[in-house]
């Protein structure tokens, strides 16, 4: 058997690629924000209602990718390479086969889901429209997400890298066609961005293959698909199901949120959707560290050094609260000129504006959730971040949007207010566990820890 080509990786190495991939993916939501808005604020506000059930379903892939990678990422730090190819199948080969099951579930009952969120006729048609032709390009994305986490963990994460950067530029150039009828392309508005969507994920897929076979240097055949064994299984969805399900209920936390804005008009919902749109470079520098760190930390418990594994938790906190805070200072300085760029709606920009000014104290809270709840999954201790999440954000977040948002009148200011509240309260839980140290005990790779200098 050809072993998989290990990489010595440091925070740095592995981060600032991740960073760069989720910028790009998060622009490619933000480009396709930016272009619609030239074609009407109620496209916008379509297509994010749209996304919200898709980013839904979406994680659902991630049980299986991130038990993967995680389970993965041990076997690297141990040095036992044998089972890594058939996690590896395995994981691509279910999340195909989930993959066309969540597909069809969206375009036959796209009708119902959308009809949770009480949209005008106009918007529903649009978002509709949106909904089938990217909700049906979903097993592309389920495939990708699990080739994609397995060659980050082996720390080629230039690689993906370099792949979501040339999907942002066909997307792109997709919606530039659809969007603006150039080179005698047919103006489609929201159809011609979907369909750009579903082509530049099925592309993104063949080269994250490509990358896999060539530079991974996973050479699967087909019997580390269907070689399904009960341990390897278990160990994957005891680290998937835990991460998904938490993932999953936030999530639908703020498909419940978007419920609650909608309530408030279009202009509010359109508010939220700038809003977050402006605040994704803070938000994507905590996913980053956090996926670093989740990857580093792997490899150390997987090795059984977990002091250096504990060191590398807090050292990450650290880093990411101290450049989320200079980041989102950045924002708030030209935090107008930047809502600018997606309307000129001056009830929307004021808002807006308040609405960034309060991130100062919102992104440090998200920070030790992103940090904190990545690396205690990459010890195998998920399941406690699945309880946090699920407390806290239903016992507590949930009621609070209503009554701070609706009841007591404060609109999106409230809603805002317990976003912060939420985050805080969960960061500070996972924060307490790491520093219990009870993940030791977790580790799914059983190692004889190695003593540390």
């Amino acid at each position: 058997m050809t072993k998989s080509q290990v990489k010595n990786i440091s925070l740095f190495a592995v981060t600032w690629p991740i960073f760069i991939e989720s910028l790009l993916h998060m622009s490619l939501r933000t480009a396709d924000t930016f272009m619609l808005s030239k074609v009407s604020d109620e496209a916008v506000a379509s297509v994010g209602v749209a996304n919200q059930l898709i980013m839904f379903m979406f994680f659902l892939f991630q049980f299986i990718a991130a038990g993967t990678s995680v389970v993965v990422a041990q076997y690297l730090g141990a040095n036992k390479h044998d089972e890594i190819r058939k996690y590896t199948g395995n994981g691509i080969l279910i999340n195909f086969l989930f993959g066309i099951l969540i597909s069809a579930i969206l375009i036959a009952f796209s009708r119902q889901l959308l009809g949770l969120f009480s949209l005008e006729p106009a918007l529903f048609d649009q978002a509709r429209t949106f909904l089938i032709i990217v909700g049906g390009a979903l097993v592309f994305q389920a495939m990708s997400i699990t080739m994609s986490m397995v060659i980050q963990t082996h720390g080629f994460t230039k690689d993906t890298m370099i792949v979501s950067g040339c999907m942002n530029i066909i997307n792109i150039f997709g919606n530039y066609l659809f969007i603006y009828g150039a080179l005698g392309f047919p103006q489609w508005g929201v159809p011609g961005v979907a369909l750009s969507t579903a082509v530049s994920q099925f592309l993104a897929l063949i080269a994250y293959a490509v990358v896999l076979y060539y530079r991974v240097k996973l050479k699967l055949t087909w019997n580390d698909f269907i070689d399904l064994q009960k341990e390897r299984l278990s160990k994957v969805l005891s680290i998937g199901i835990p991460s998904s399900i938490g993932n999953l209920s936030y999530n639908l936390s703020q498909i419940v949120t978007t419920a609650i804005i909608t309530l408030l008009g279009t202009q509010m919902l359109a508010t939220r959707i700038y809003t977050l749109n402006v605040l994704f470079l803070v938000i994507i520098l905590g996913i980053s560290l956090g996926r670093g760190s989740q990857i580093i930390t792997g490899h150390l418990v997987g090795a059984g050094k977990m002091e250096e594994a504990y060191r590398e938790g807090v050292r990450t906190i650290r880093i990411s609260i101290m450049a989320a805070v200079v980041v989102a200072l950045v924002v708030i300085a030209v935090r107008e000129p930047l809502l600018r760029l997606f309307t000129n709606d001056p009830e929307i920009i004021e808002m807006g504006m308040n609405l960034l000014l309060m991130g100062l104290l919102l992104e440090p809270g998200r920070c030790f959730n992103l940090v904190y709840g990545a690396t205690l999954q990459a010890t195998g201790d998920a399941r406690f971040v699945m309880a946090v999440s699920i407390i806290v954000i239903w016992g507590l977040s949930v009621p609070m949007y209503y009554i701070f948002g609706i009841h007591f009148g404060w609109g999106l200011i409230g809603i805002w207010a317990a976003f912060i509240i939420d985050e805080w309260i969960r960061g500070i839980a996972l924060w307490y566990r790491w520093k219990s140290r009870k993940w030791e005990k977790k580790a799914l790779v059983k190692n004889k820890p190695e003593g540390i200098a």
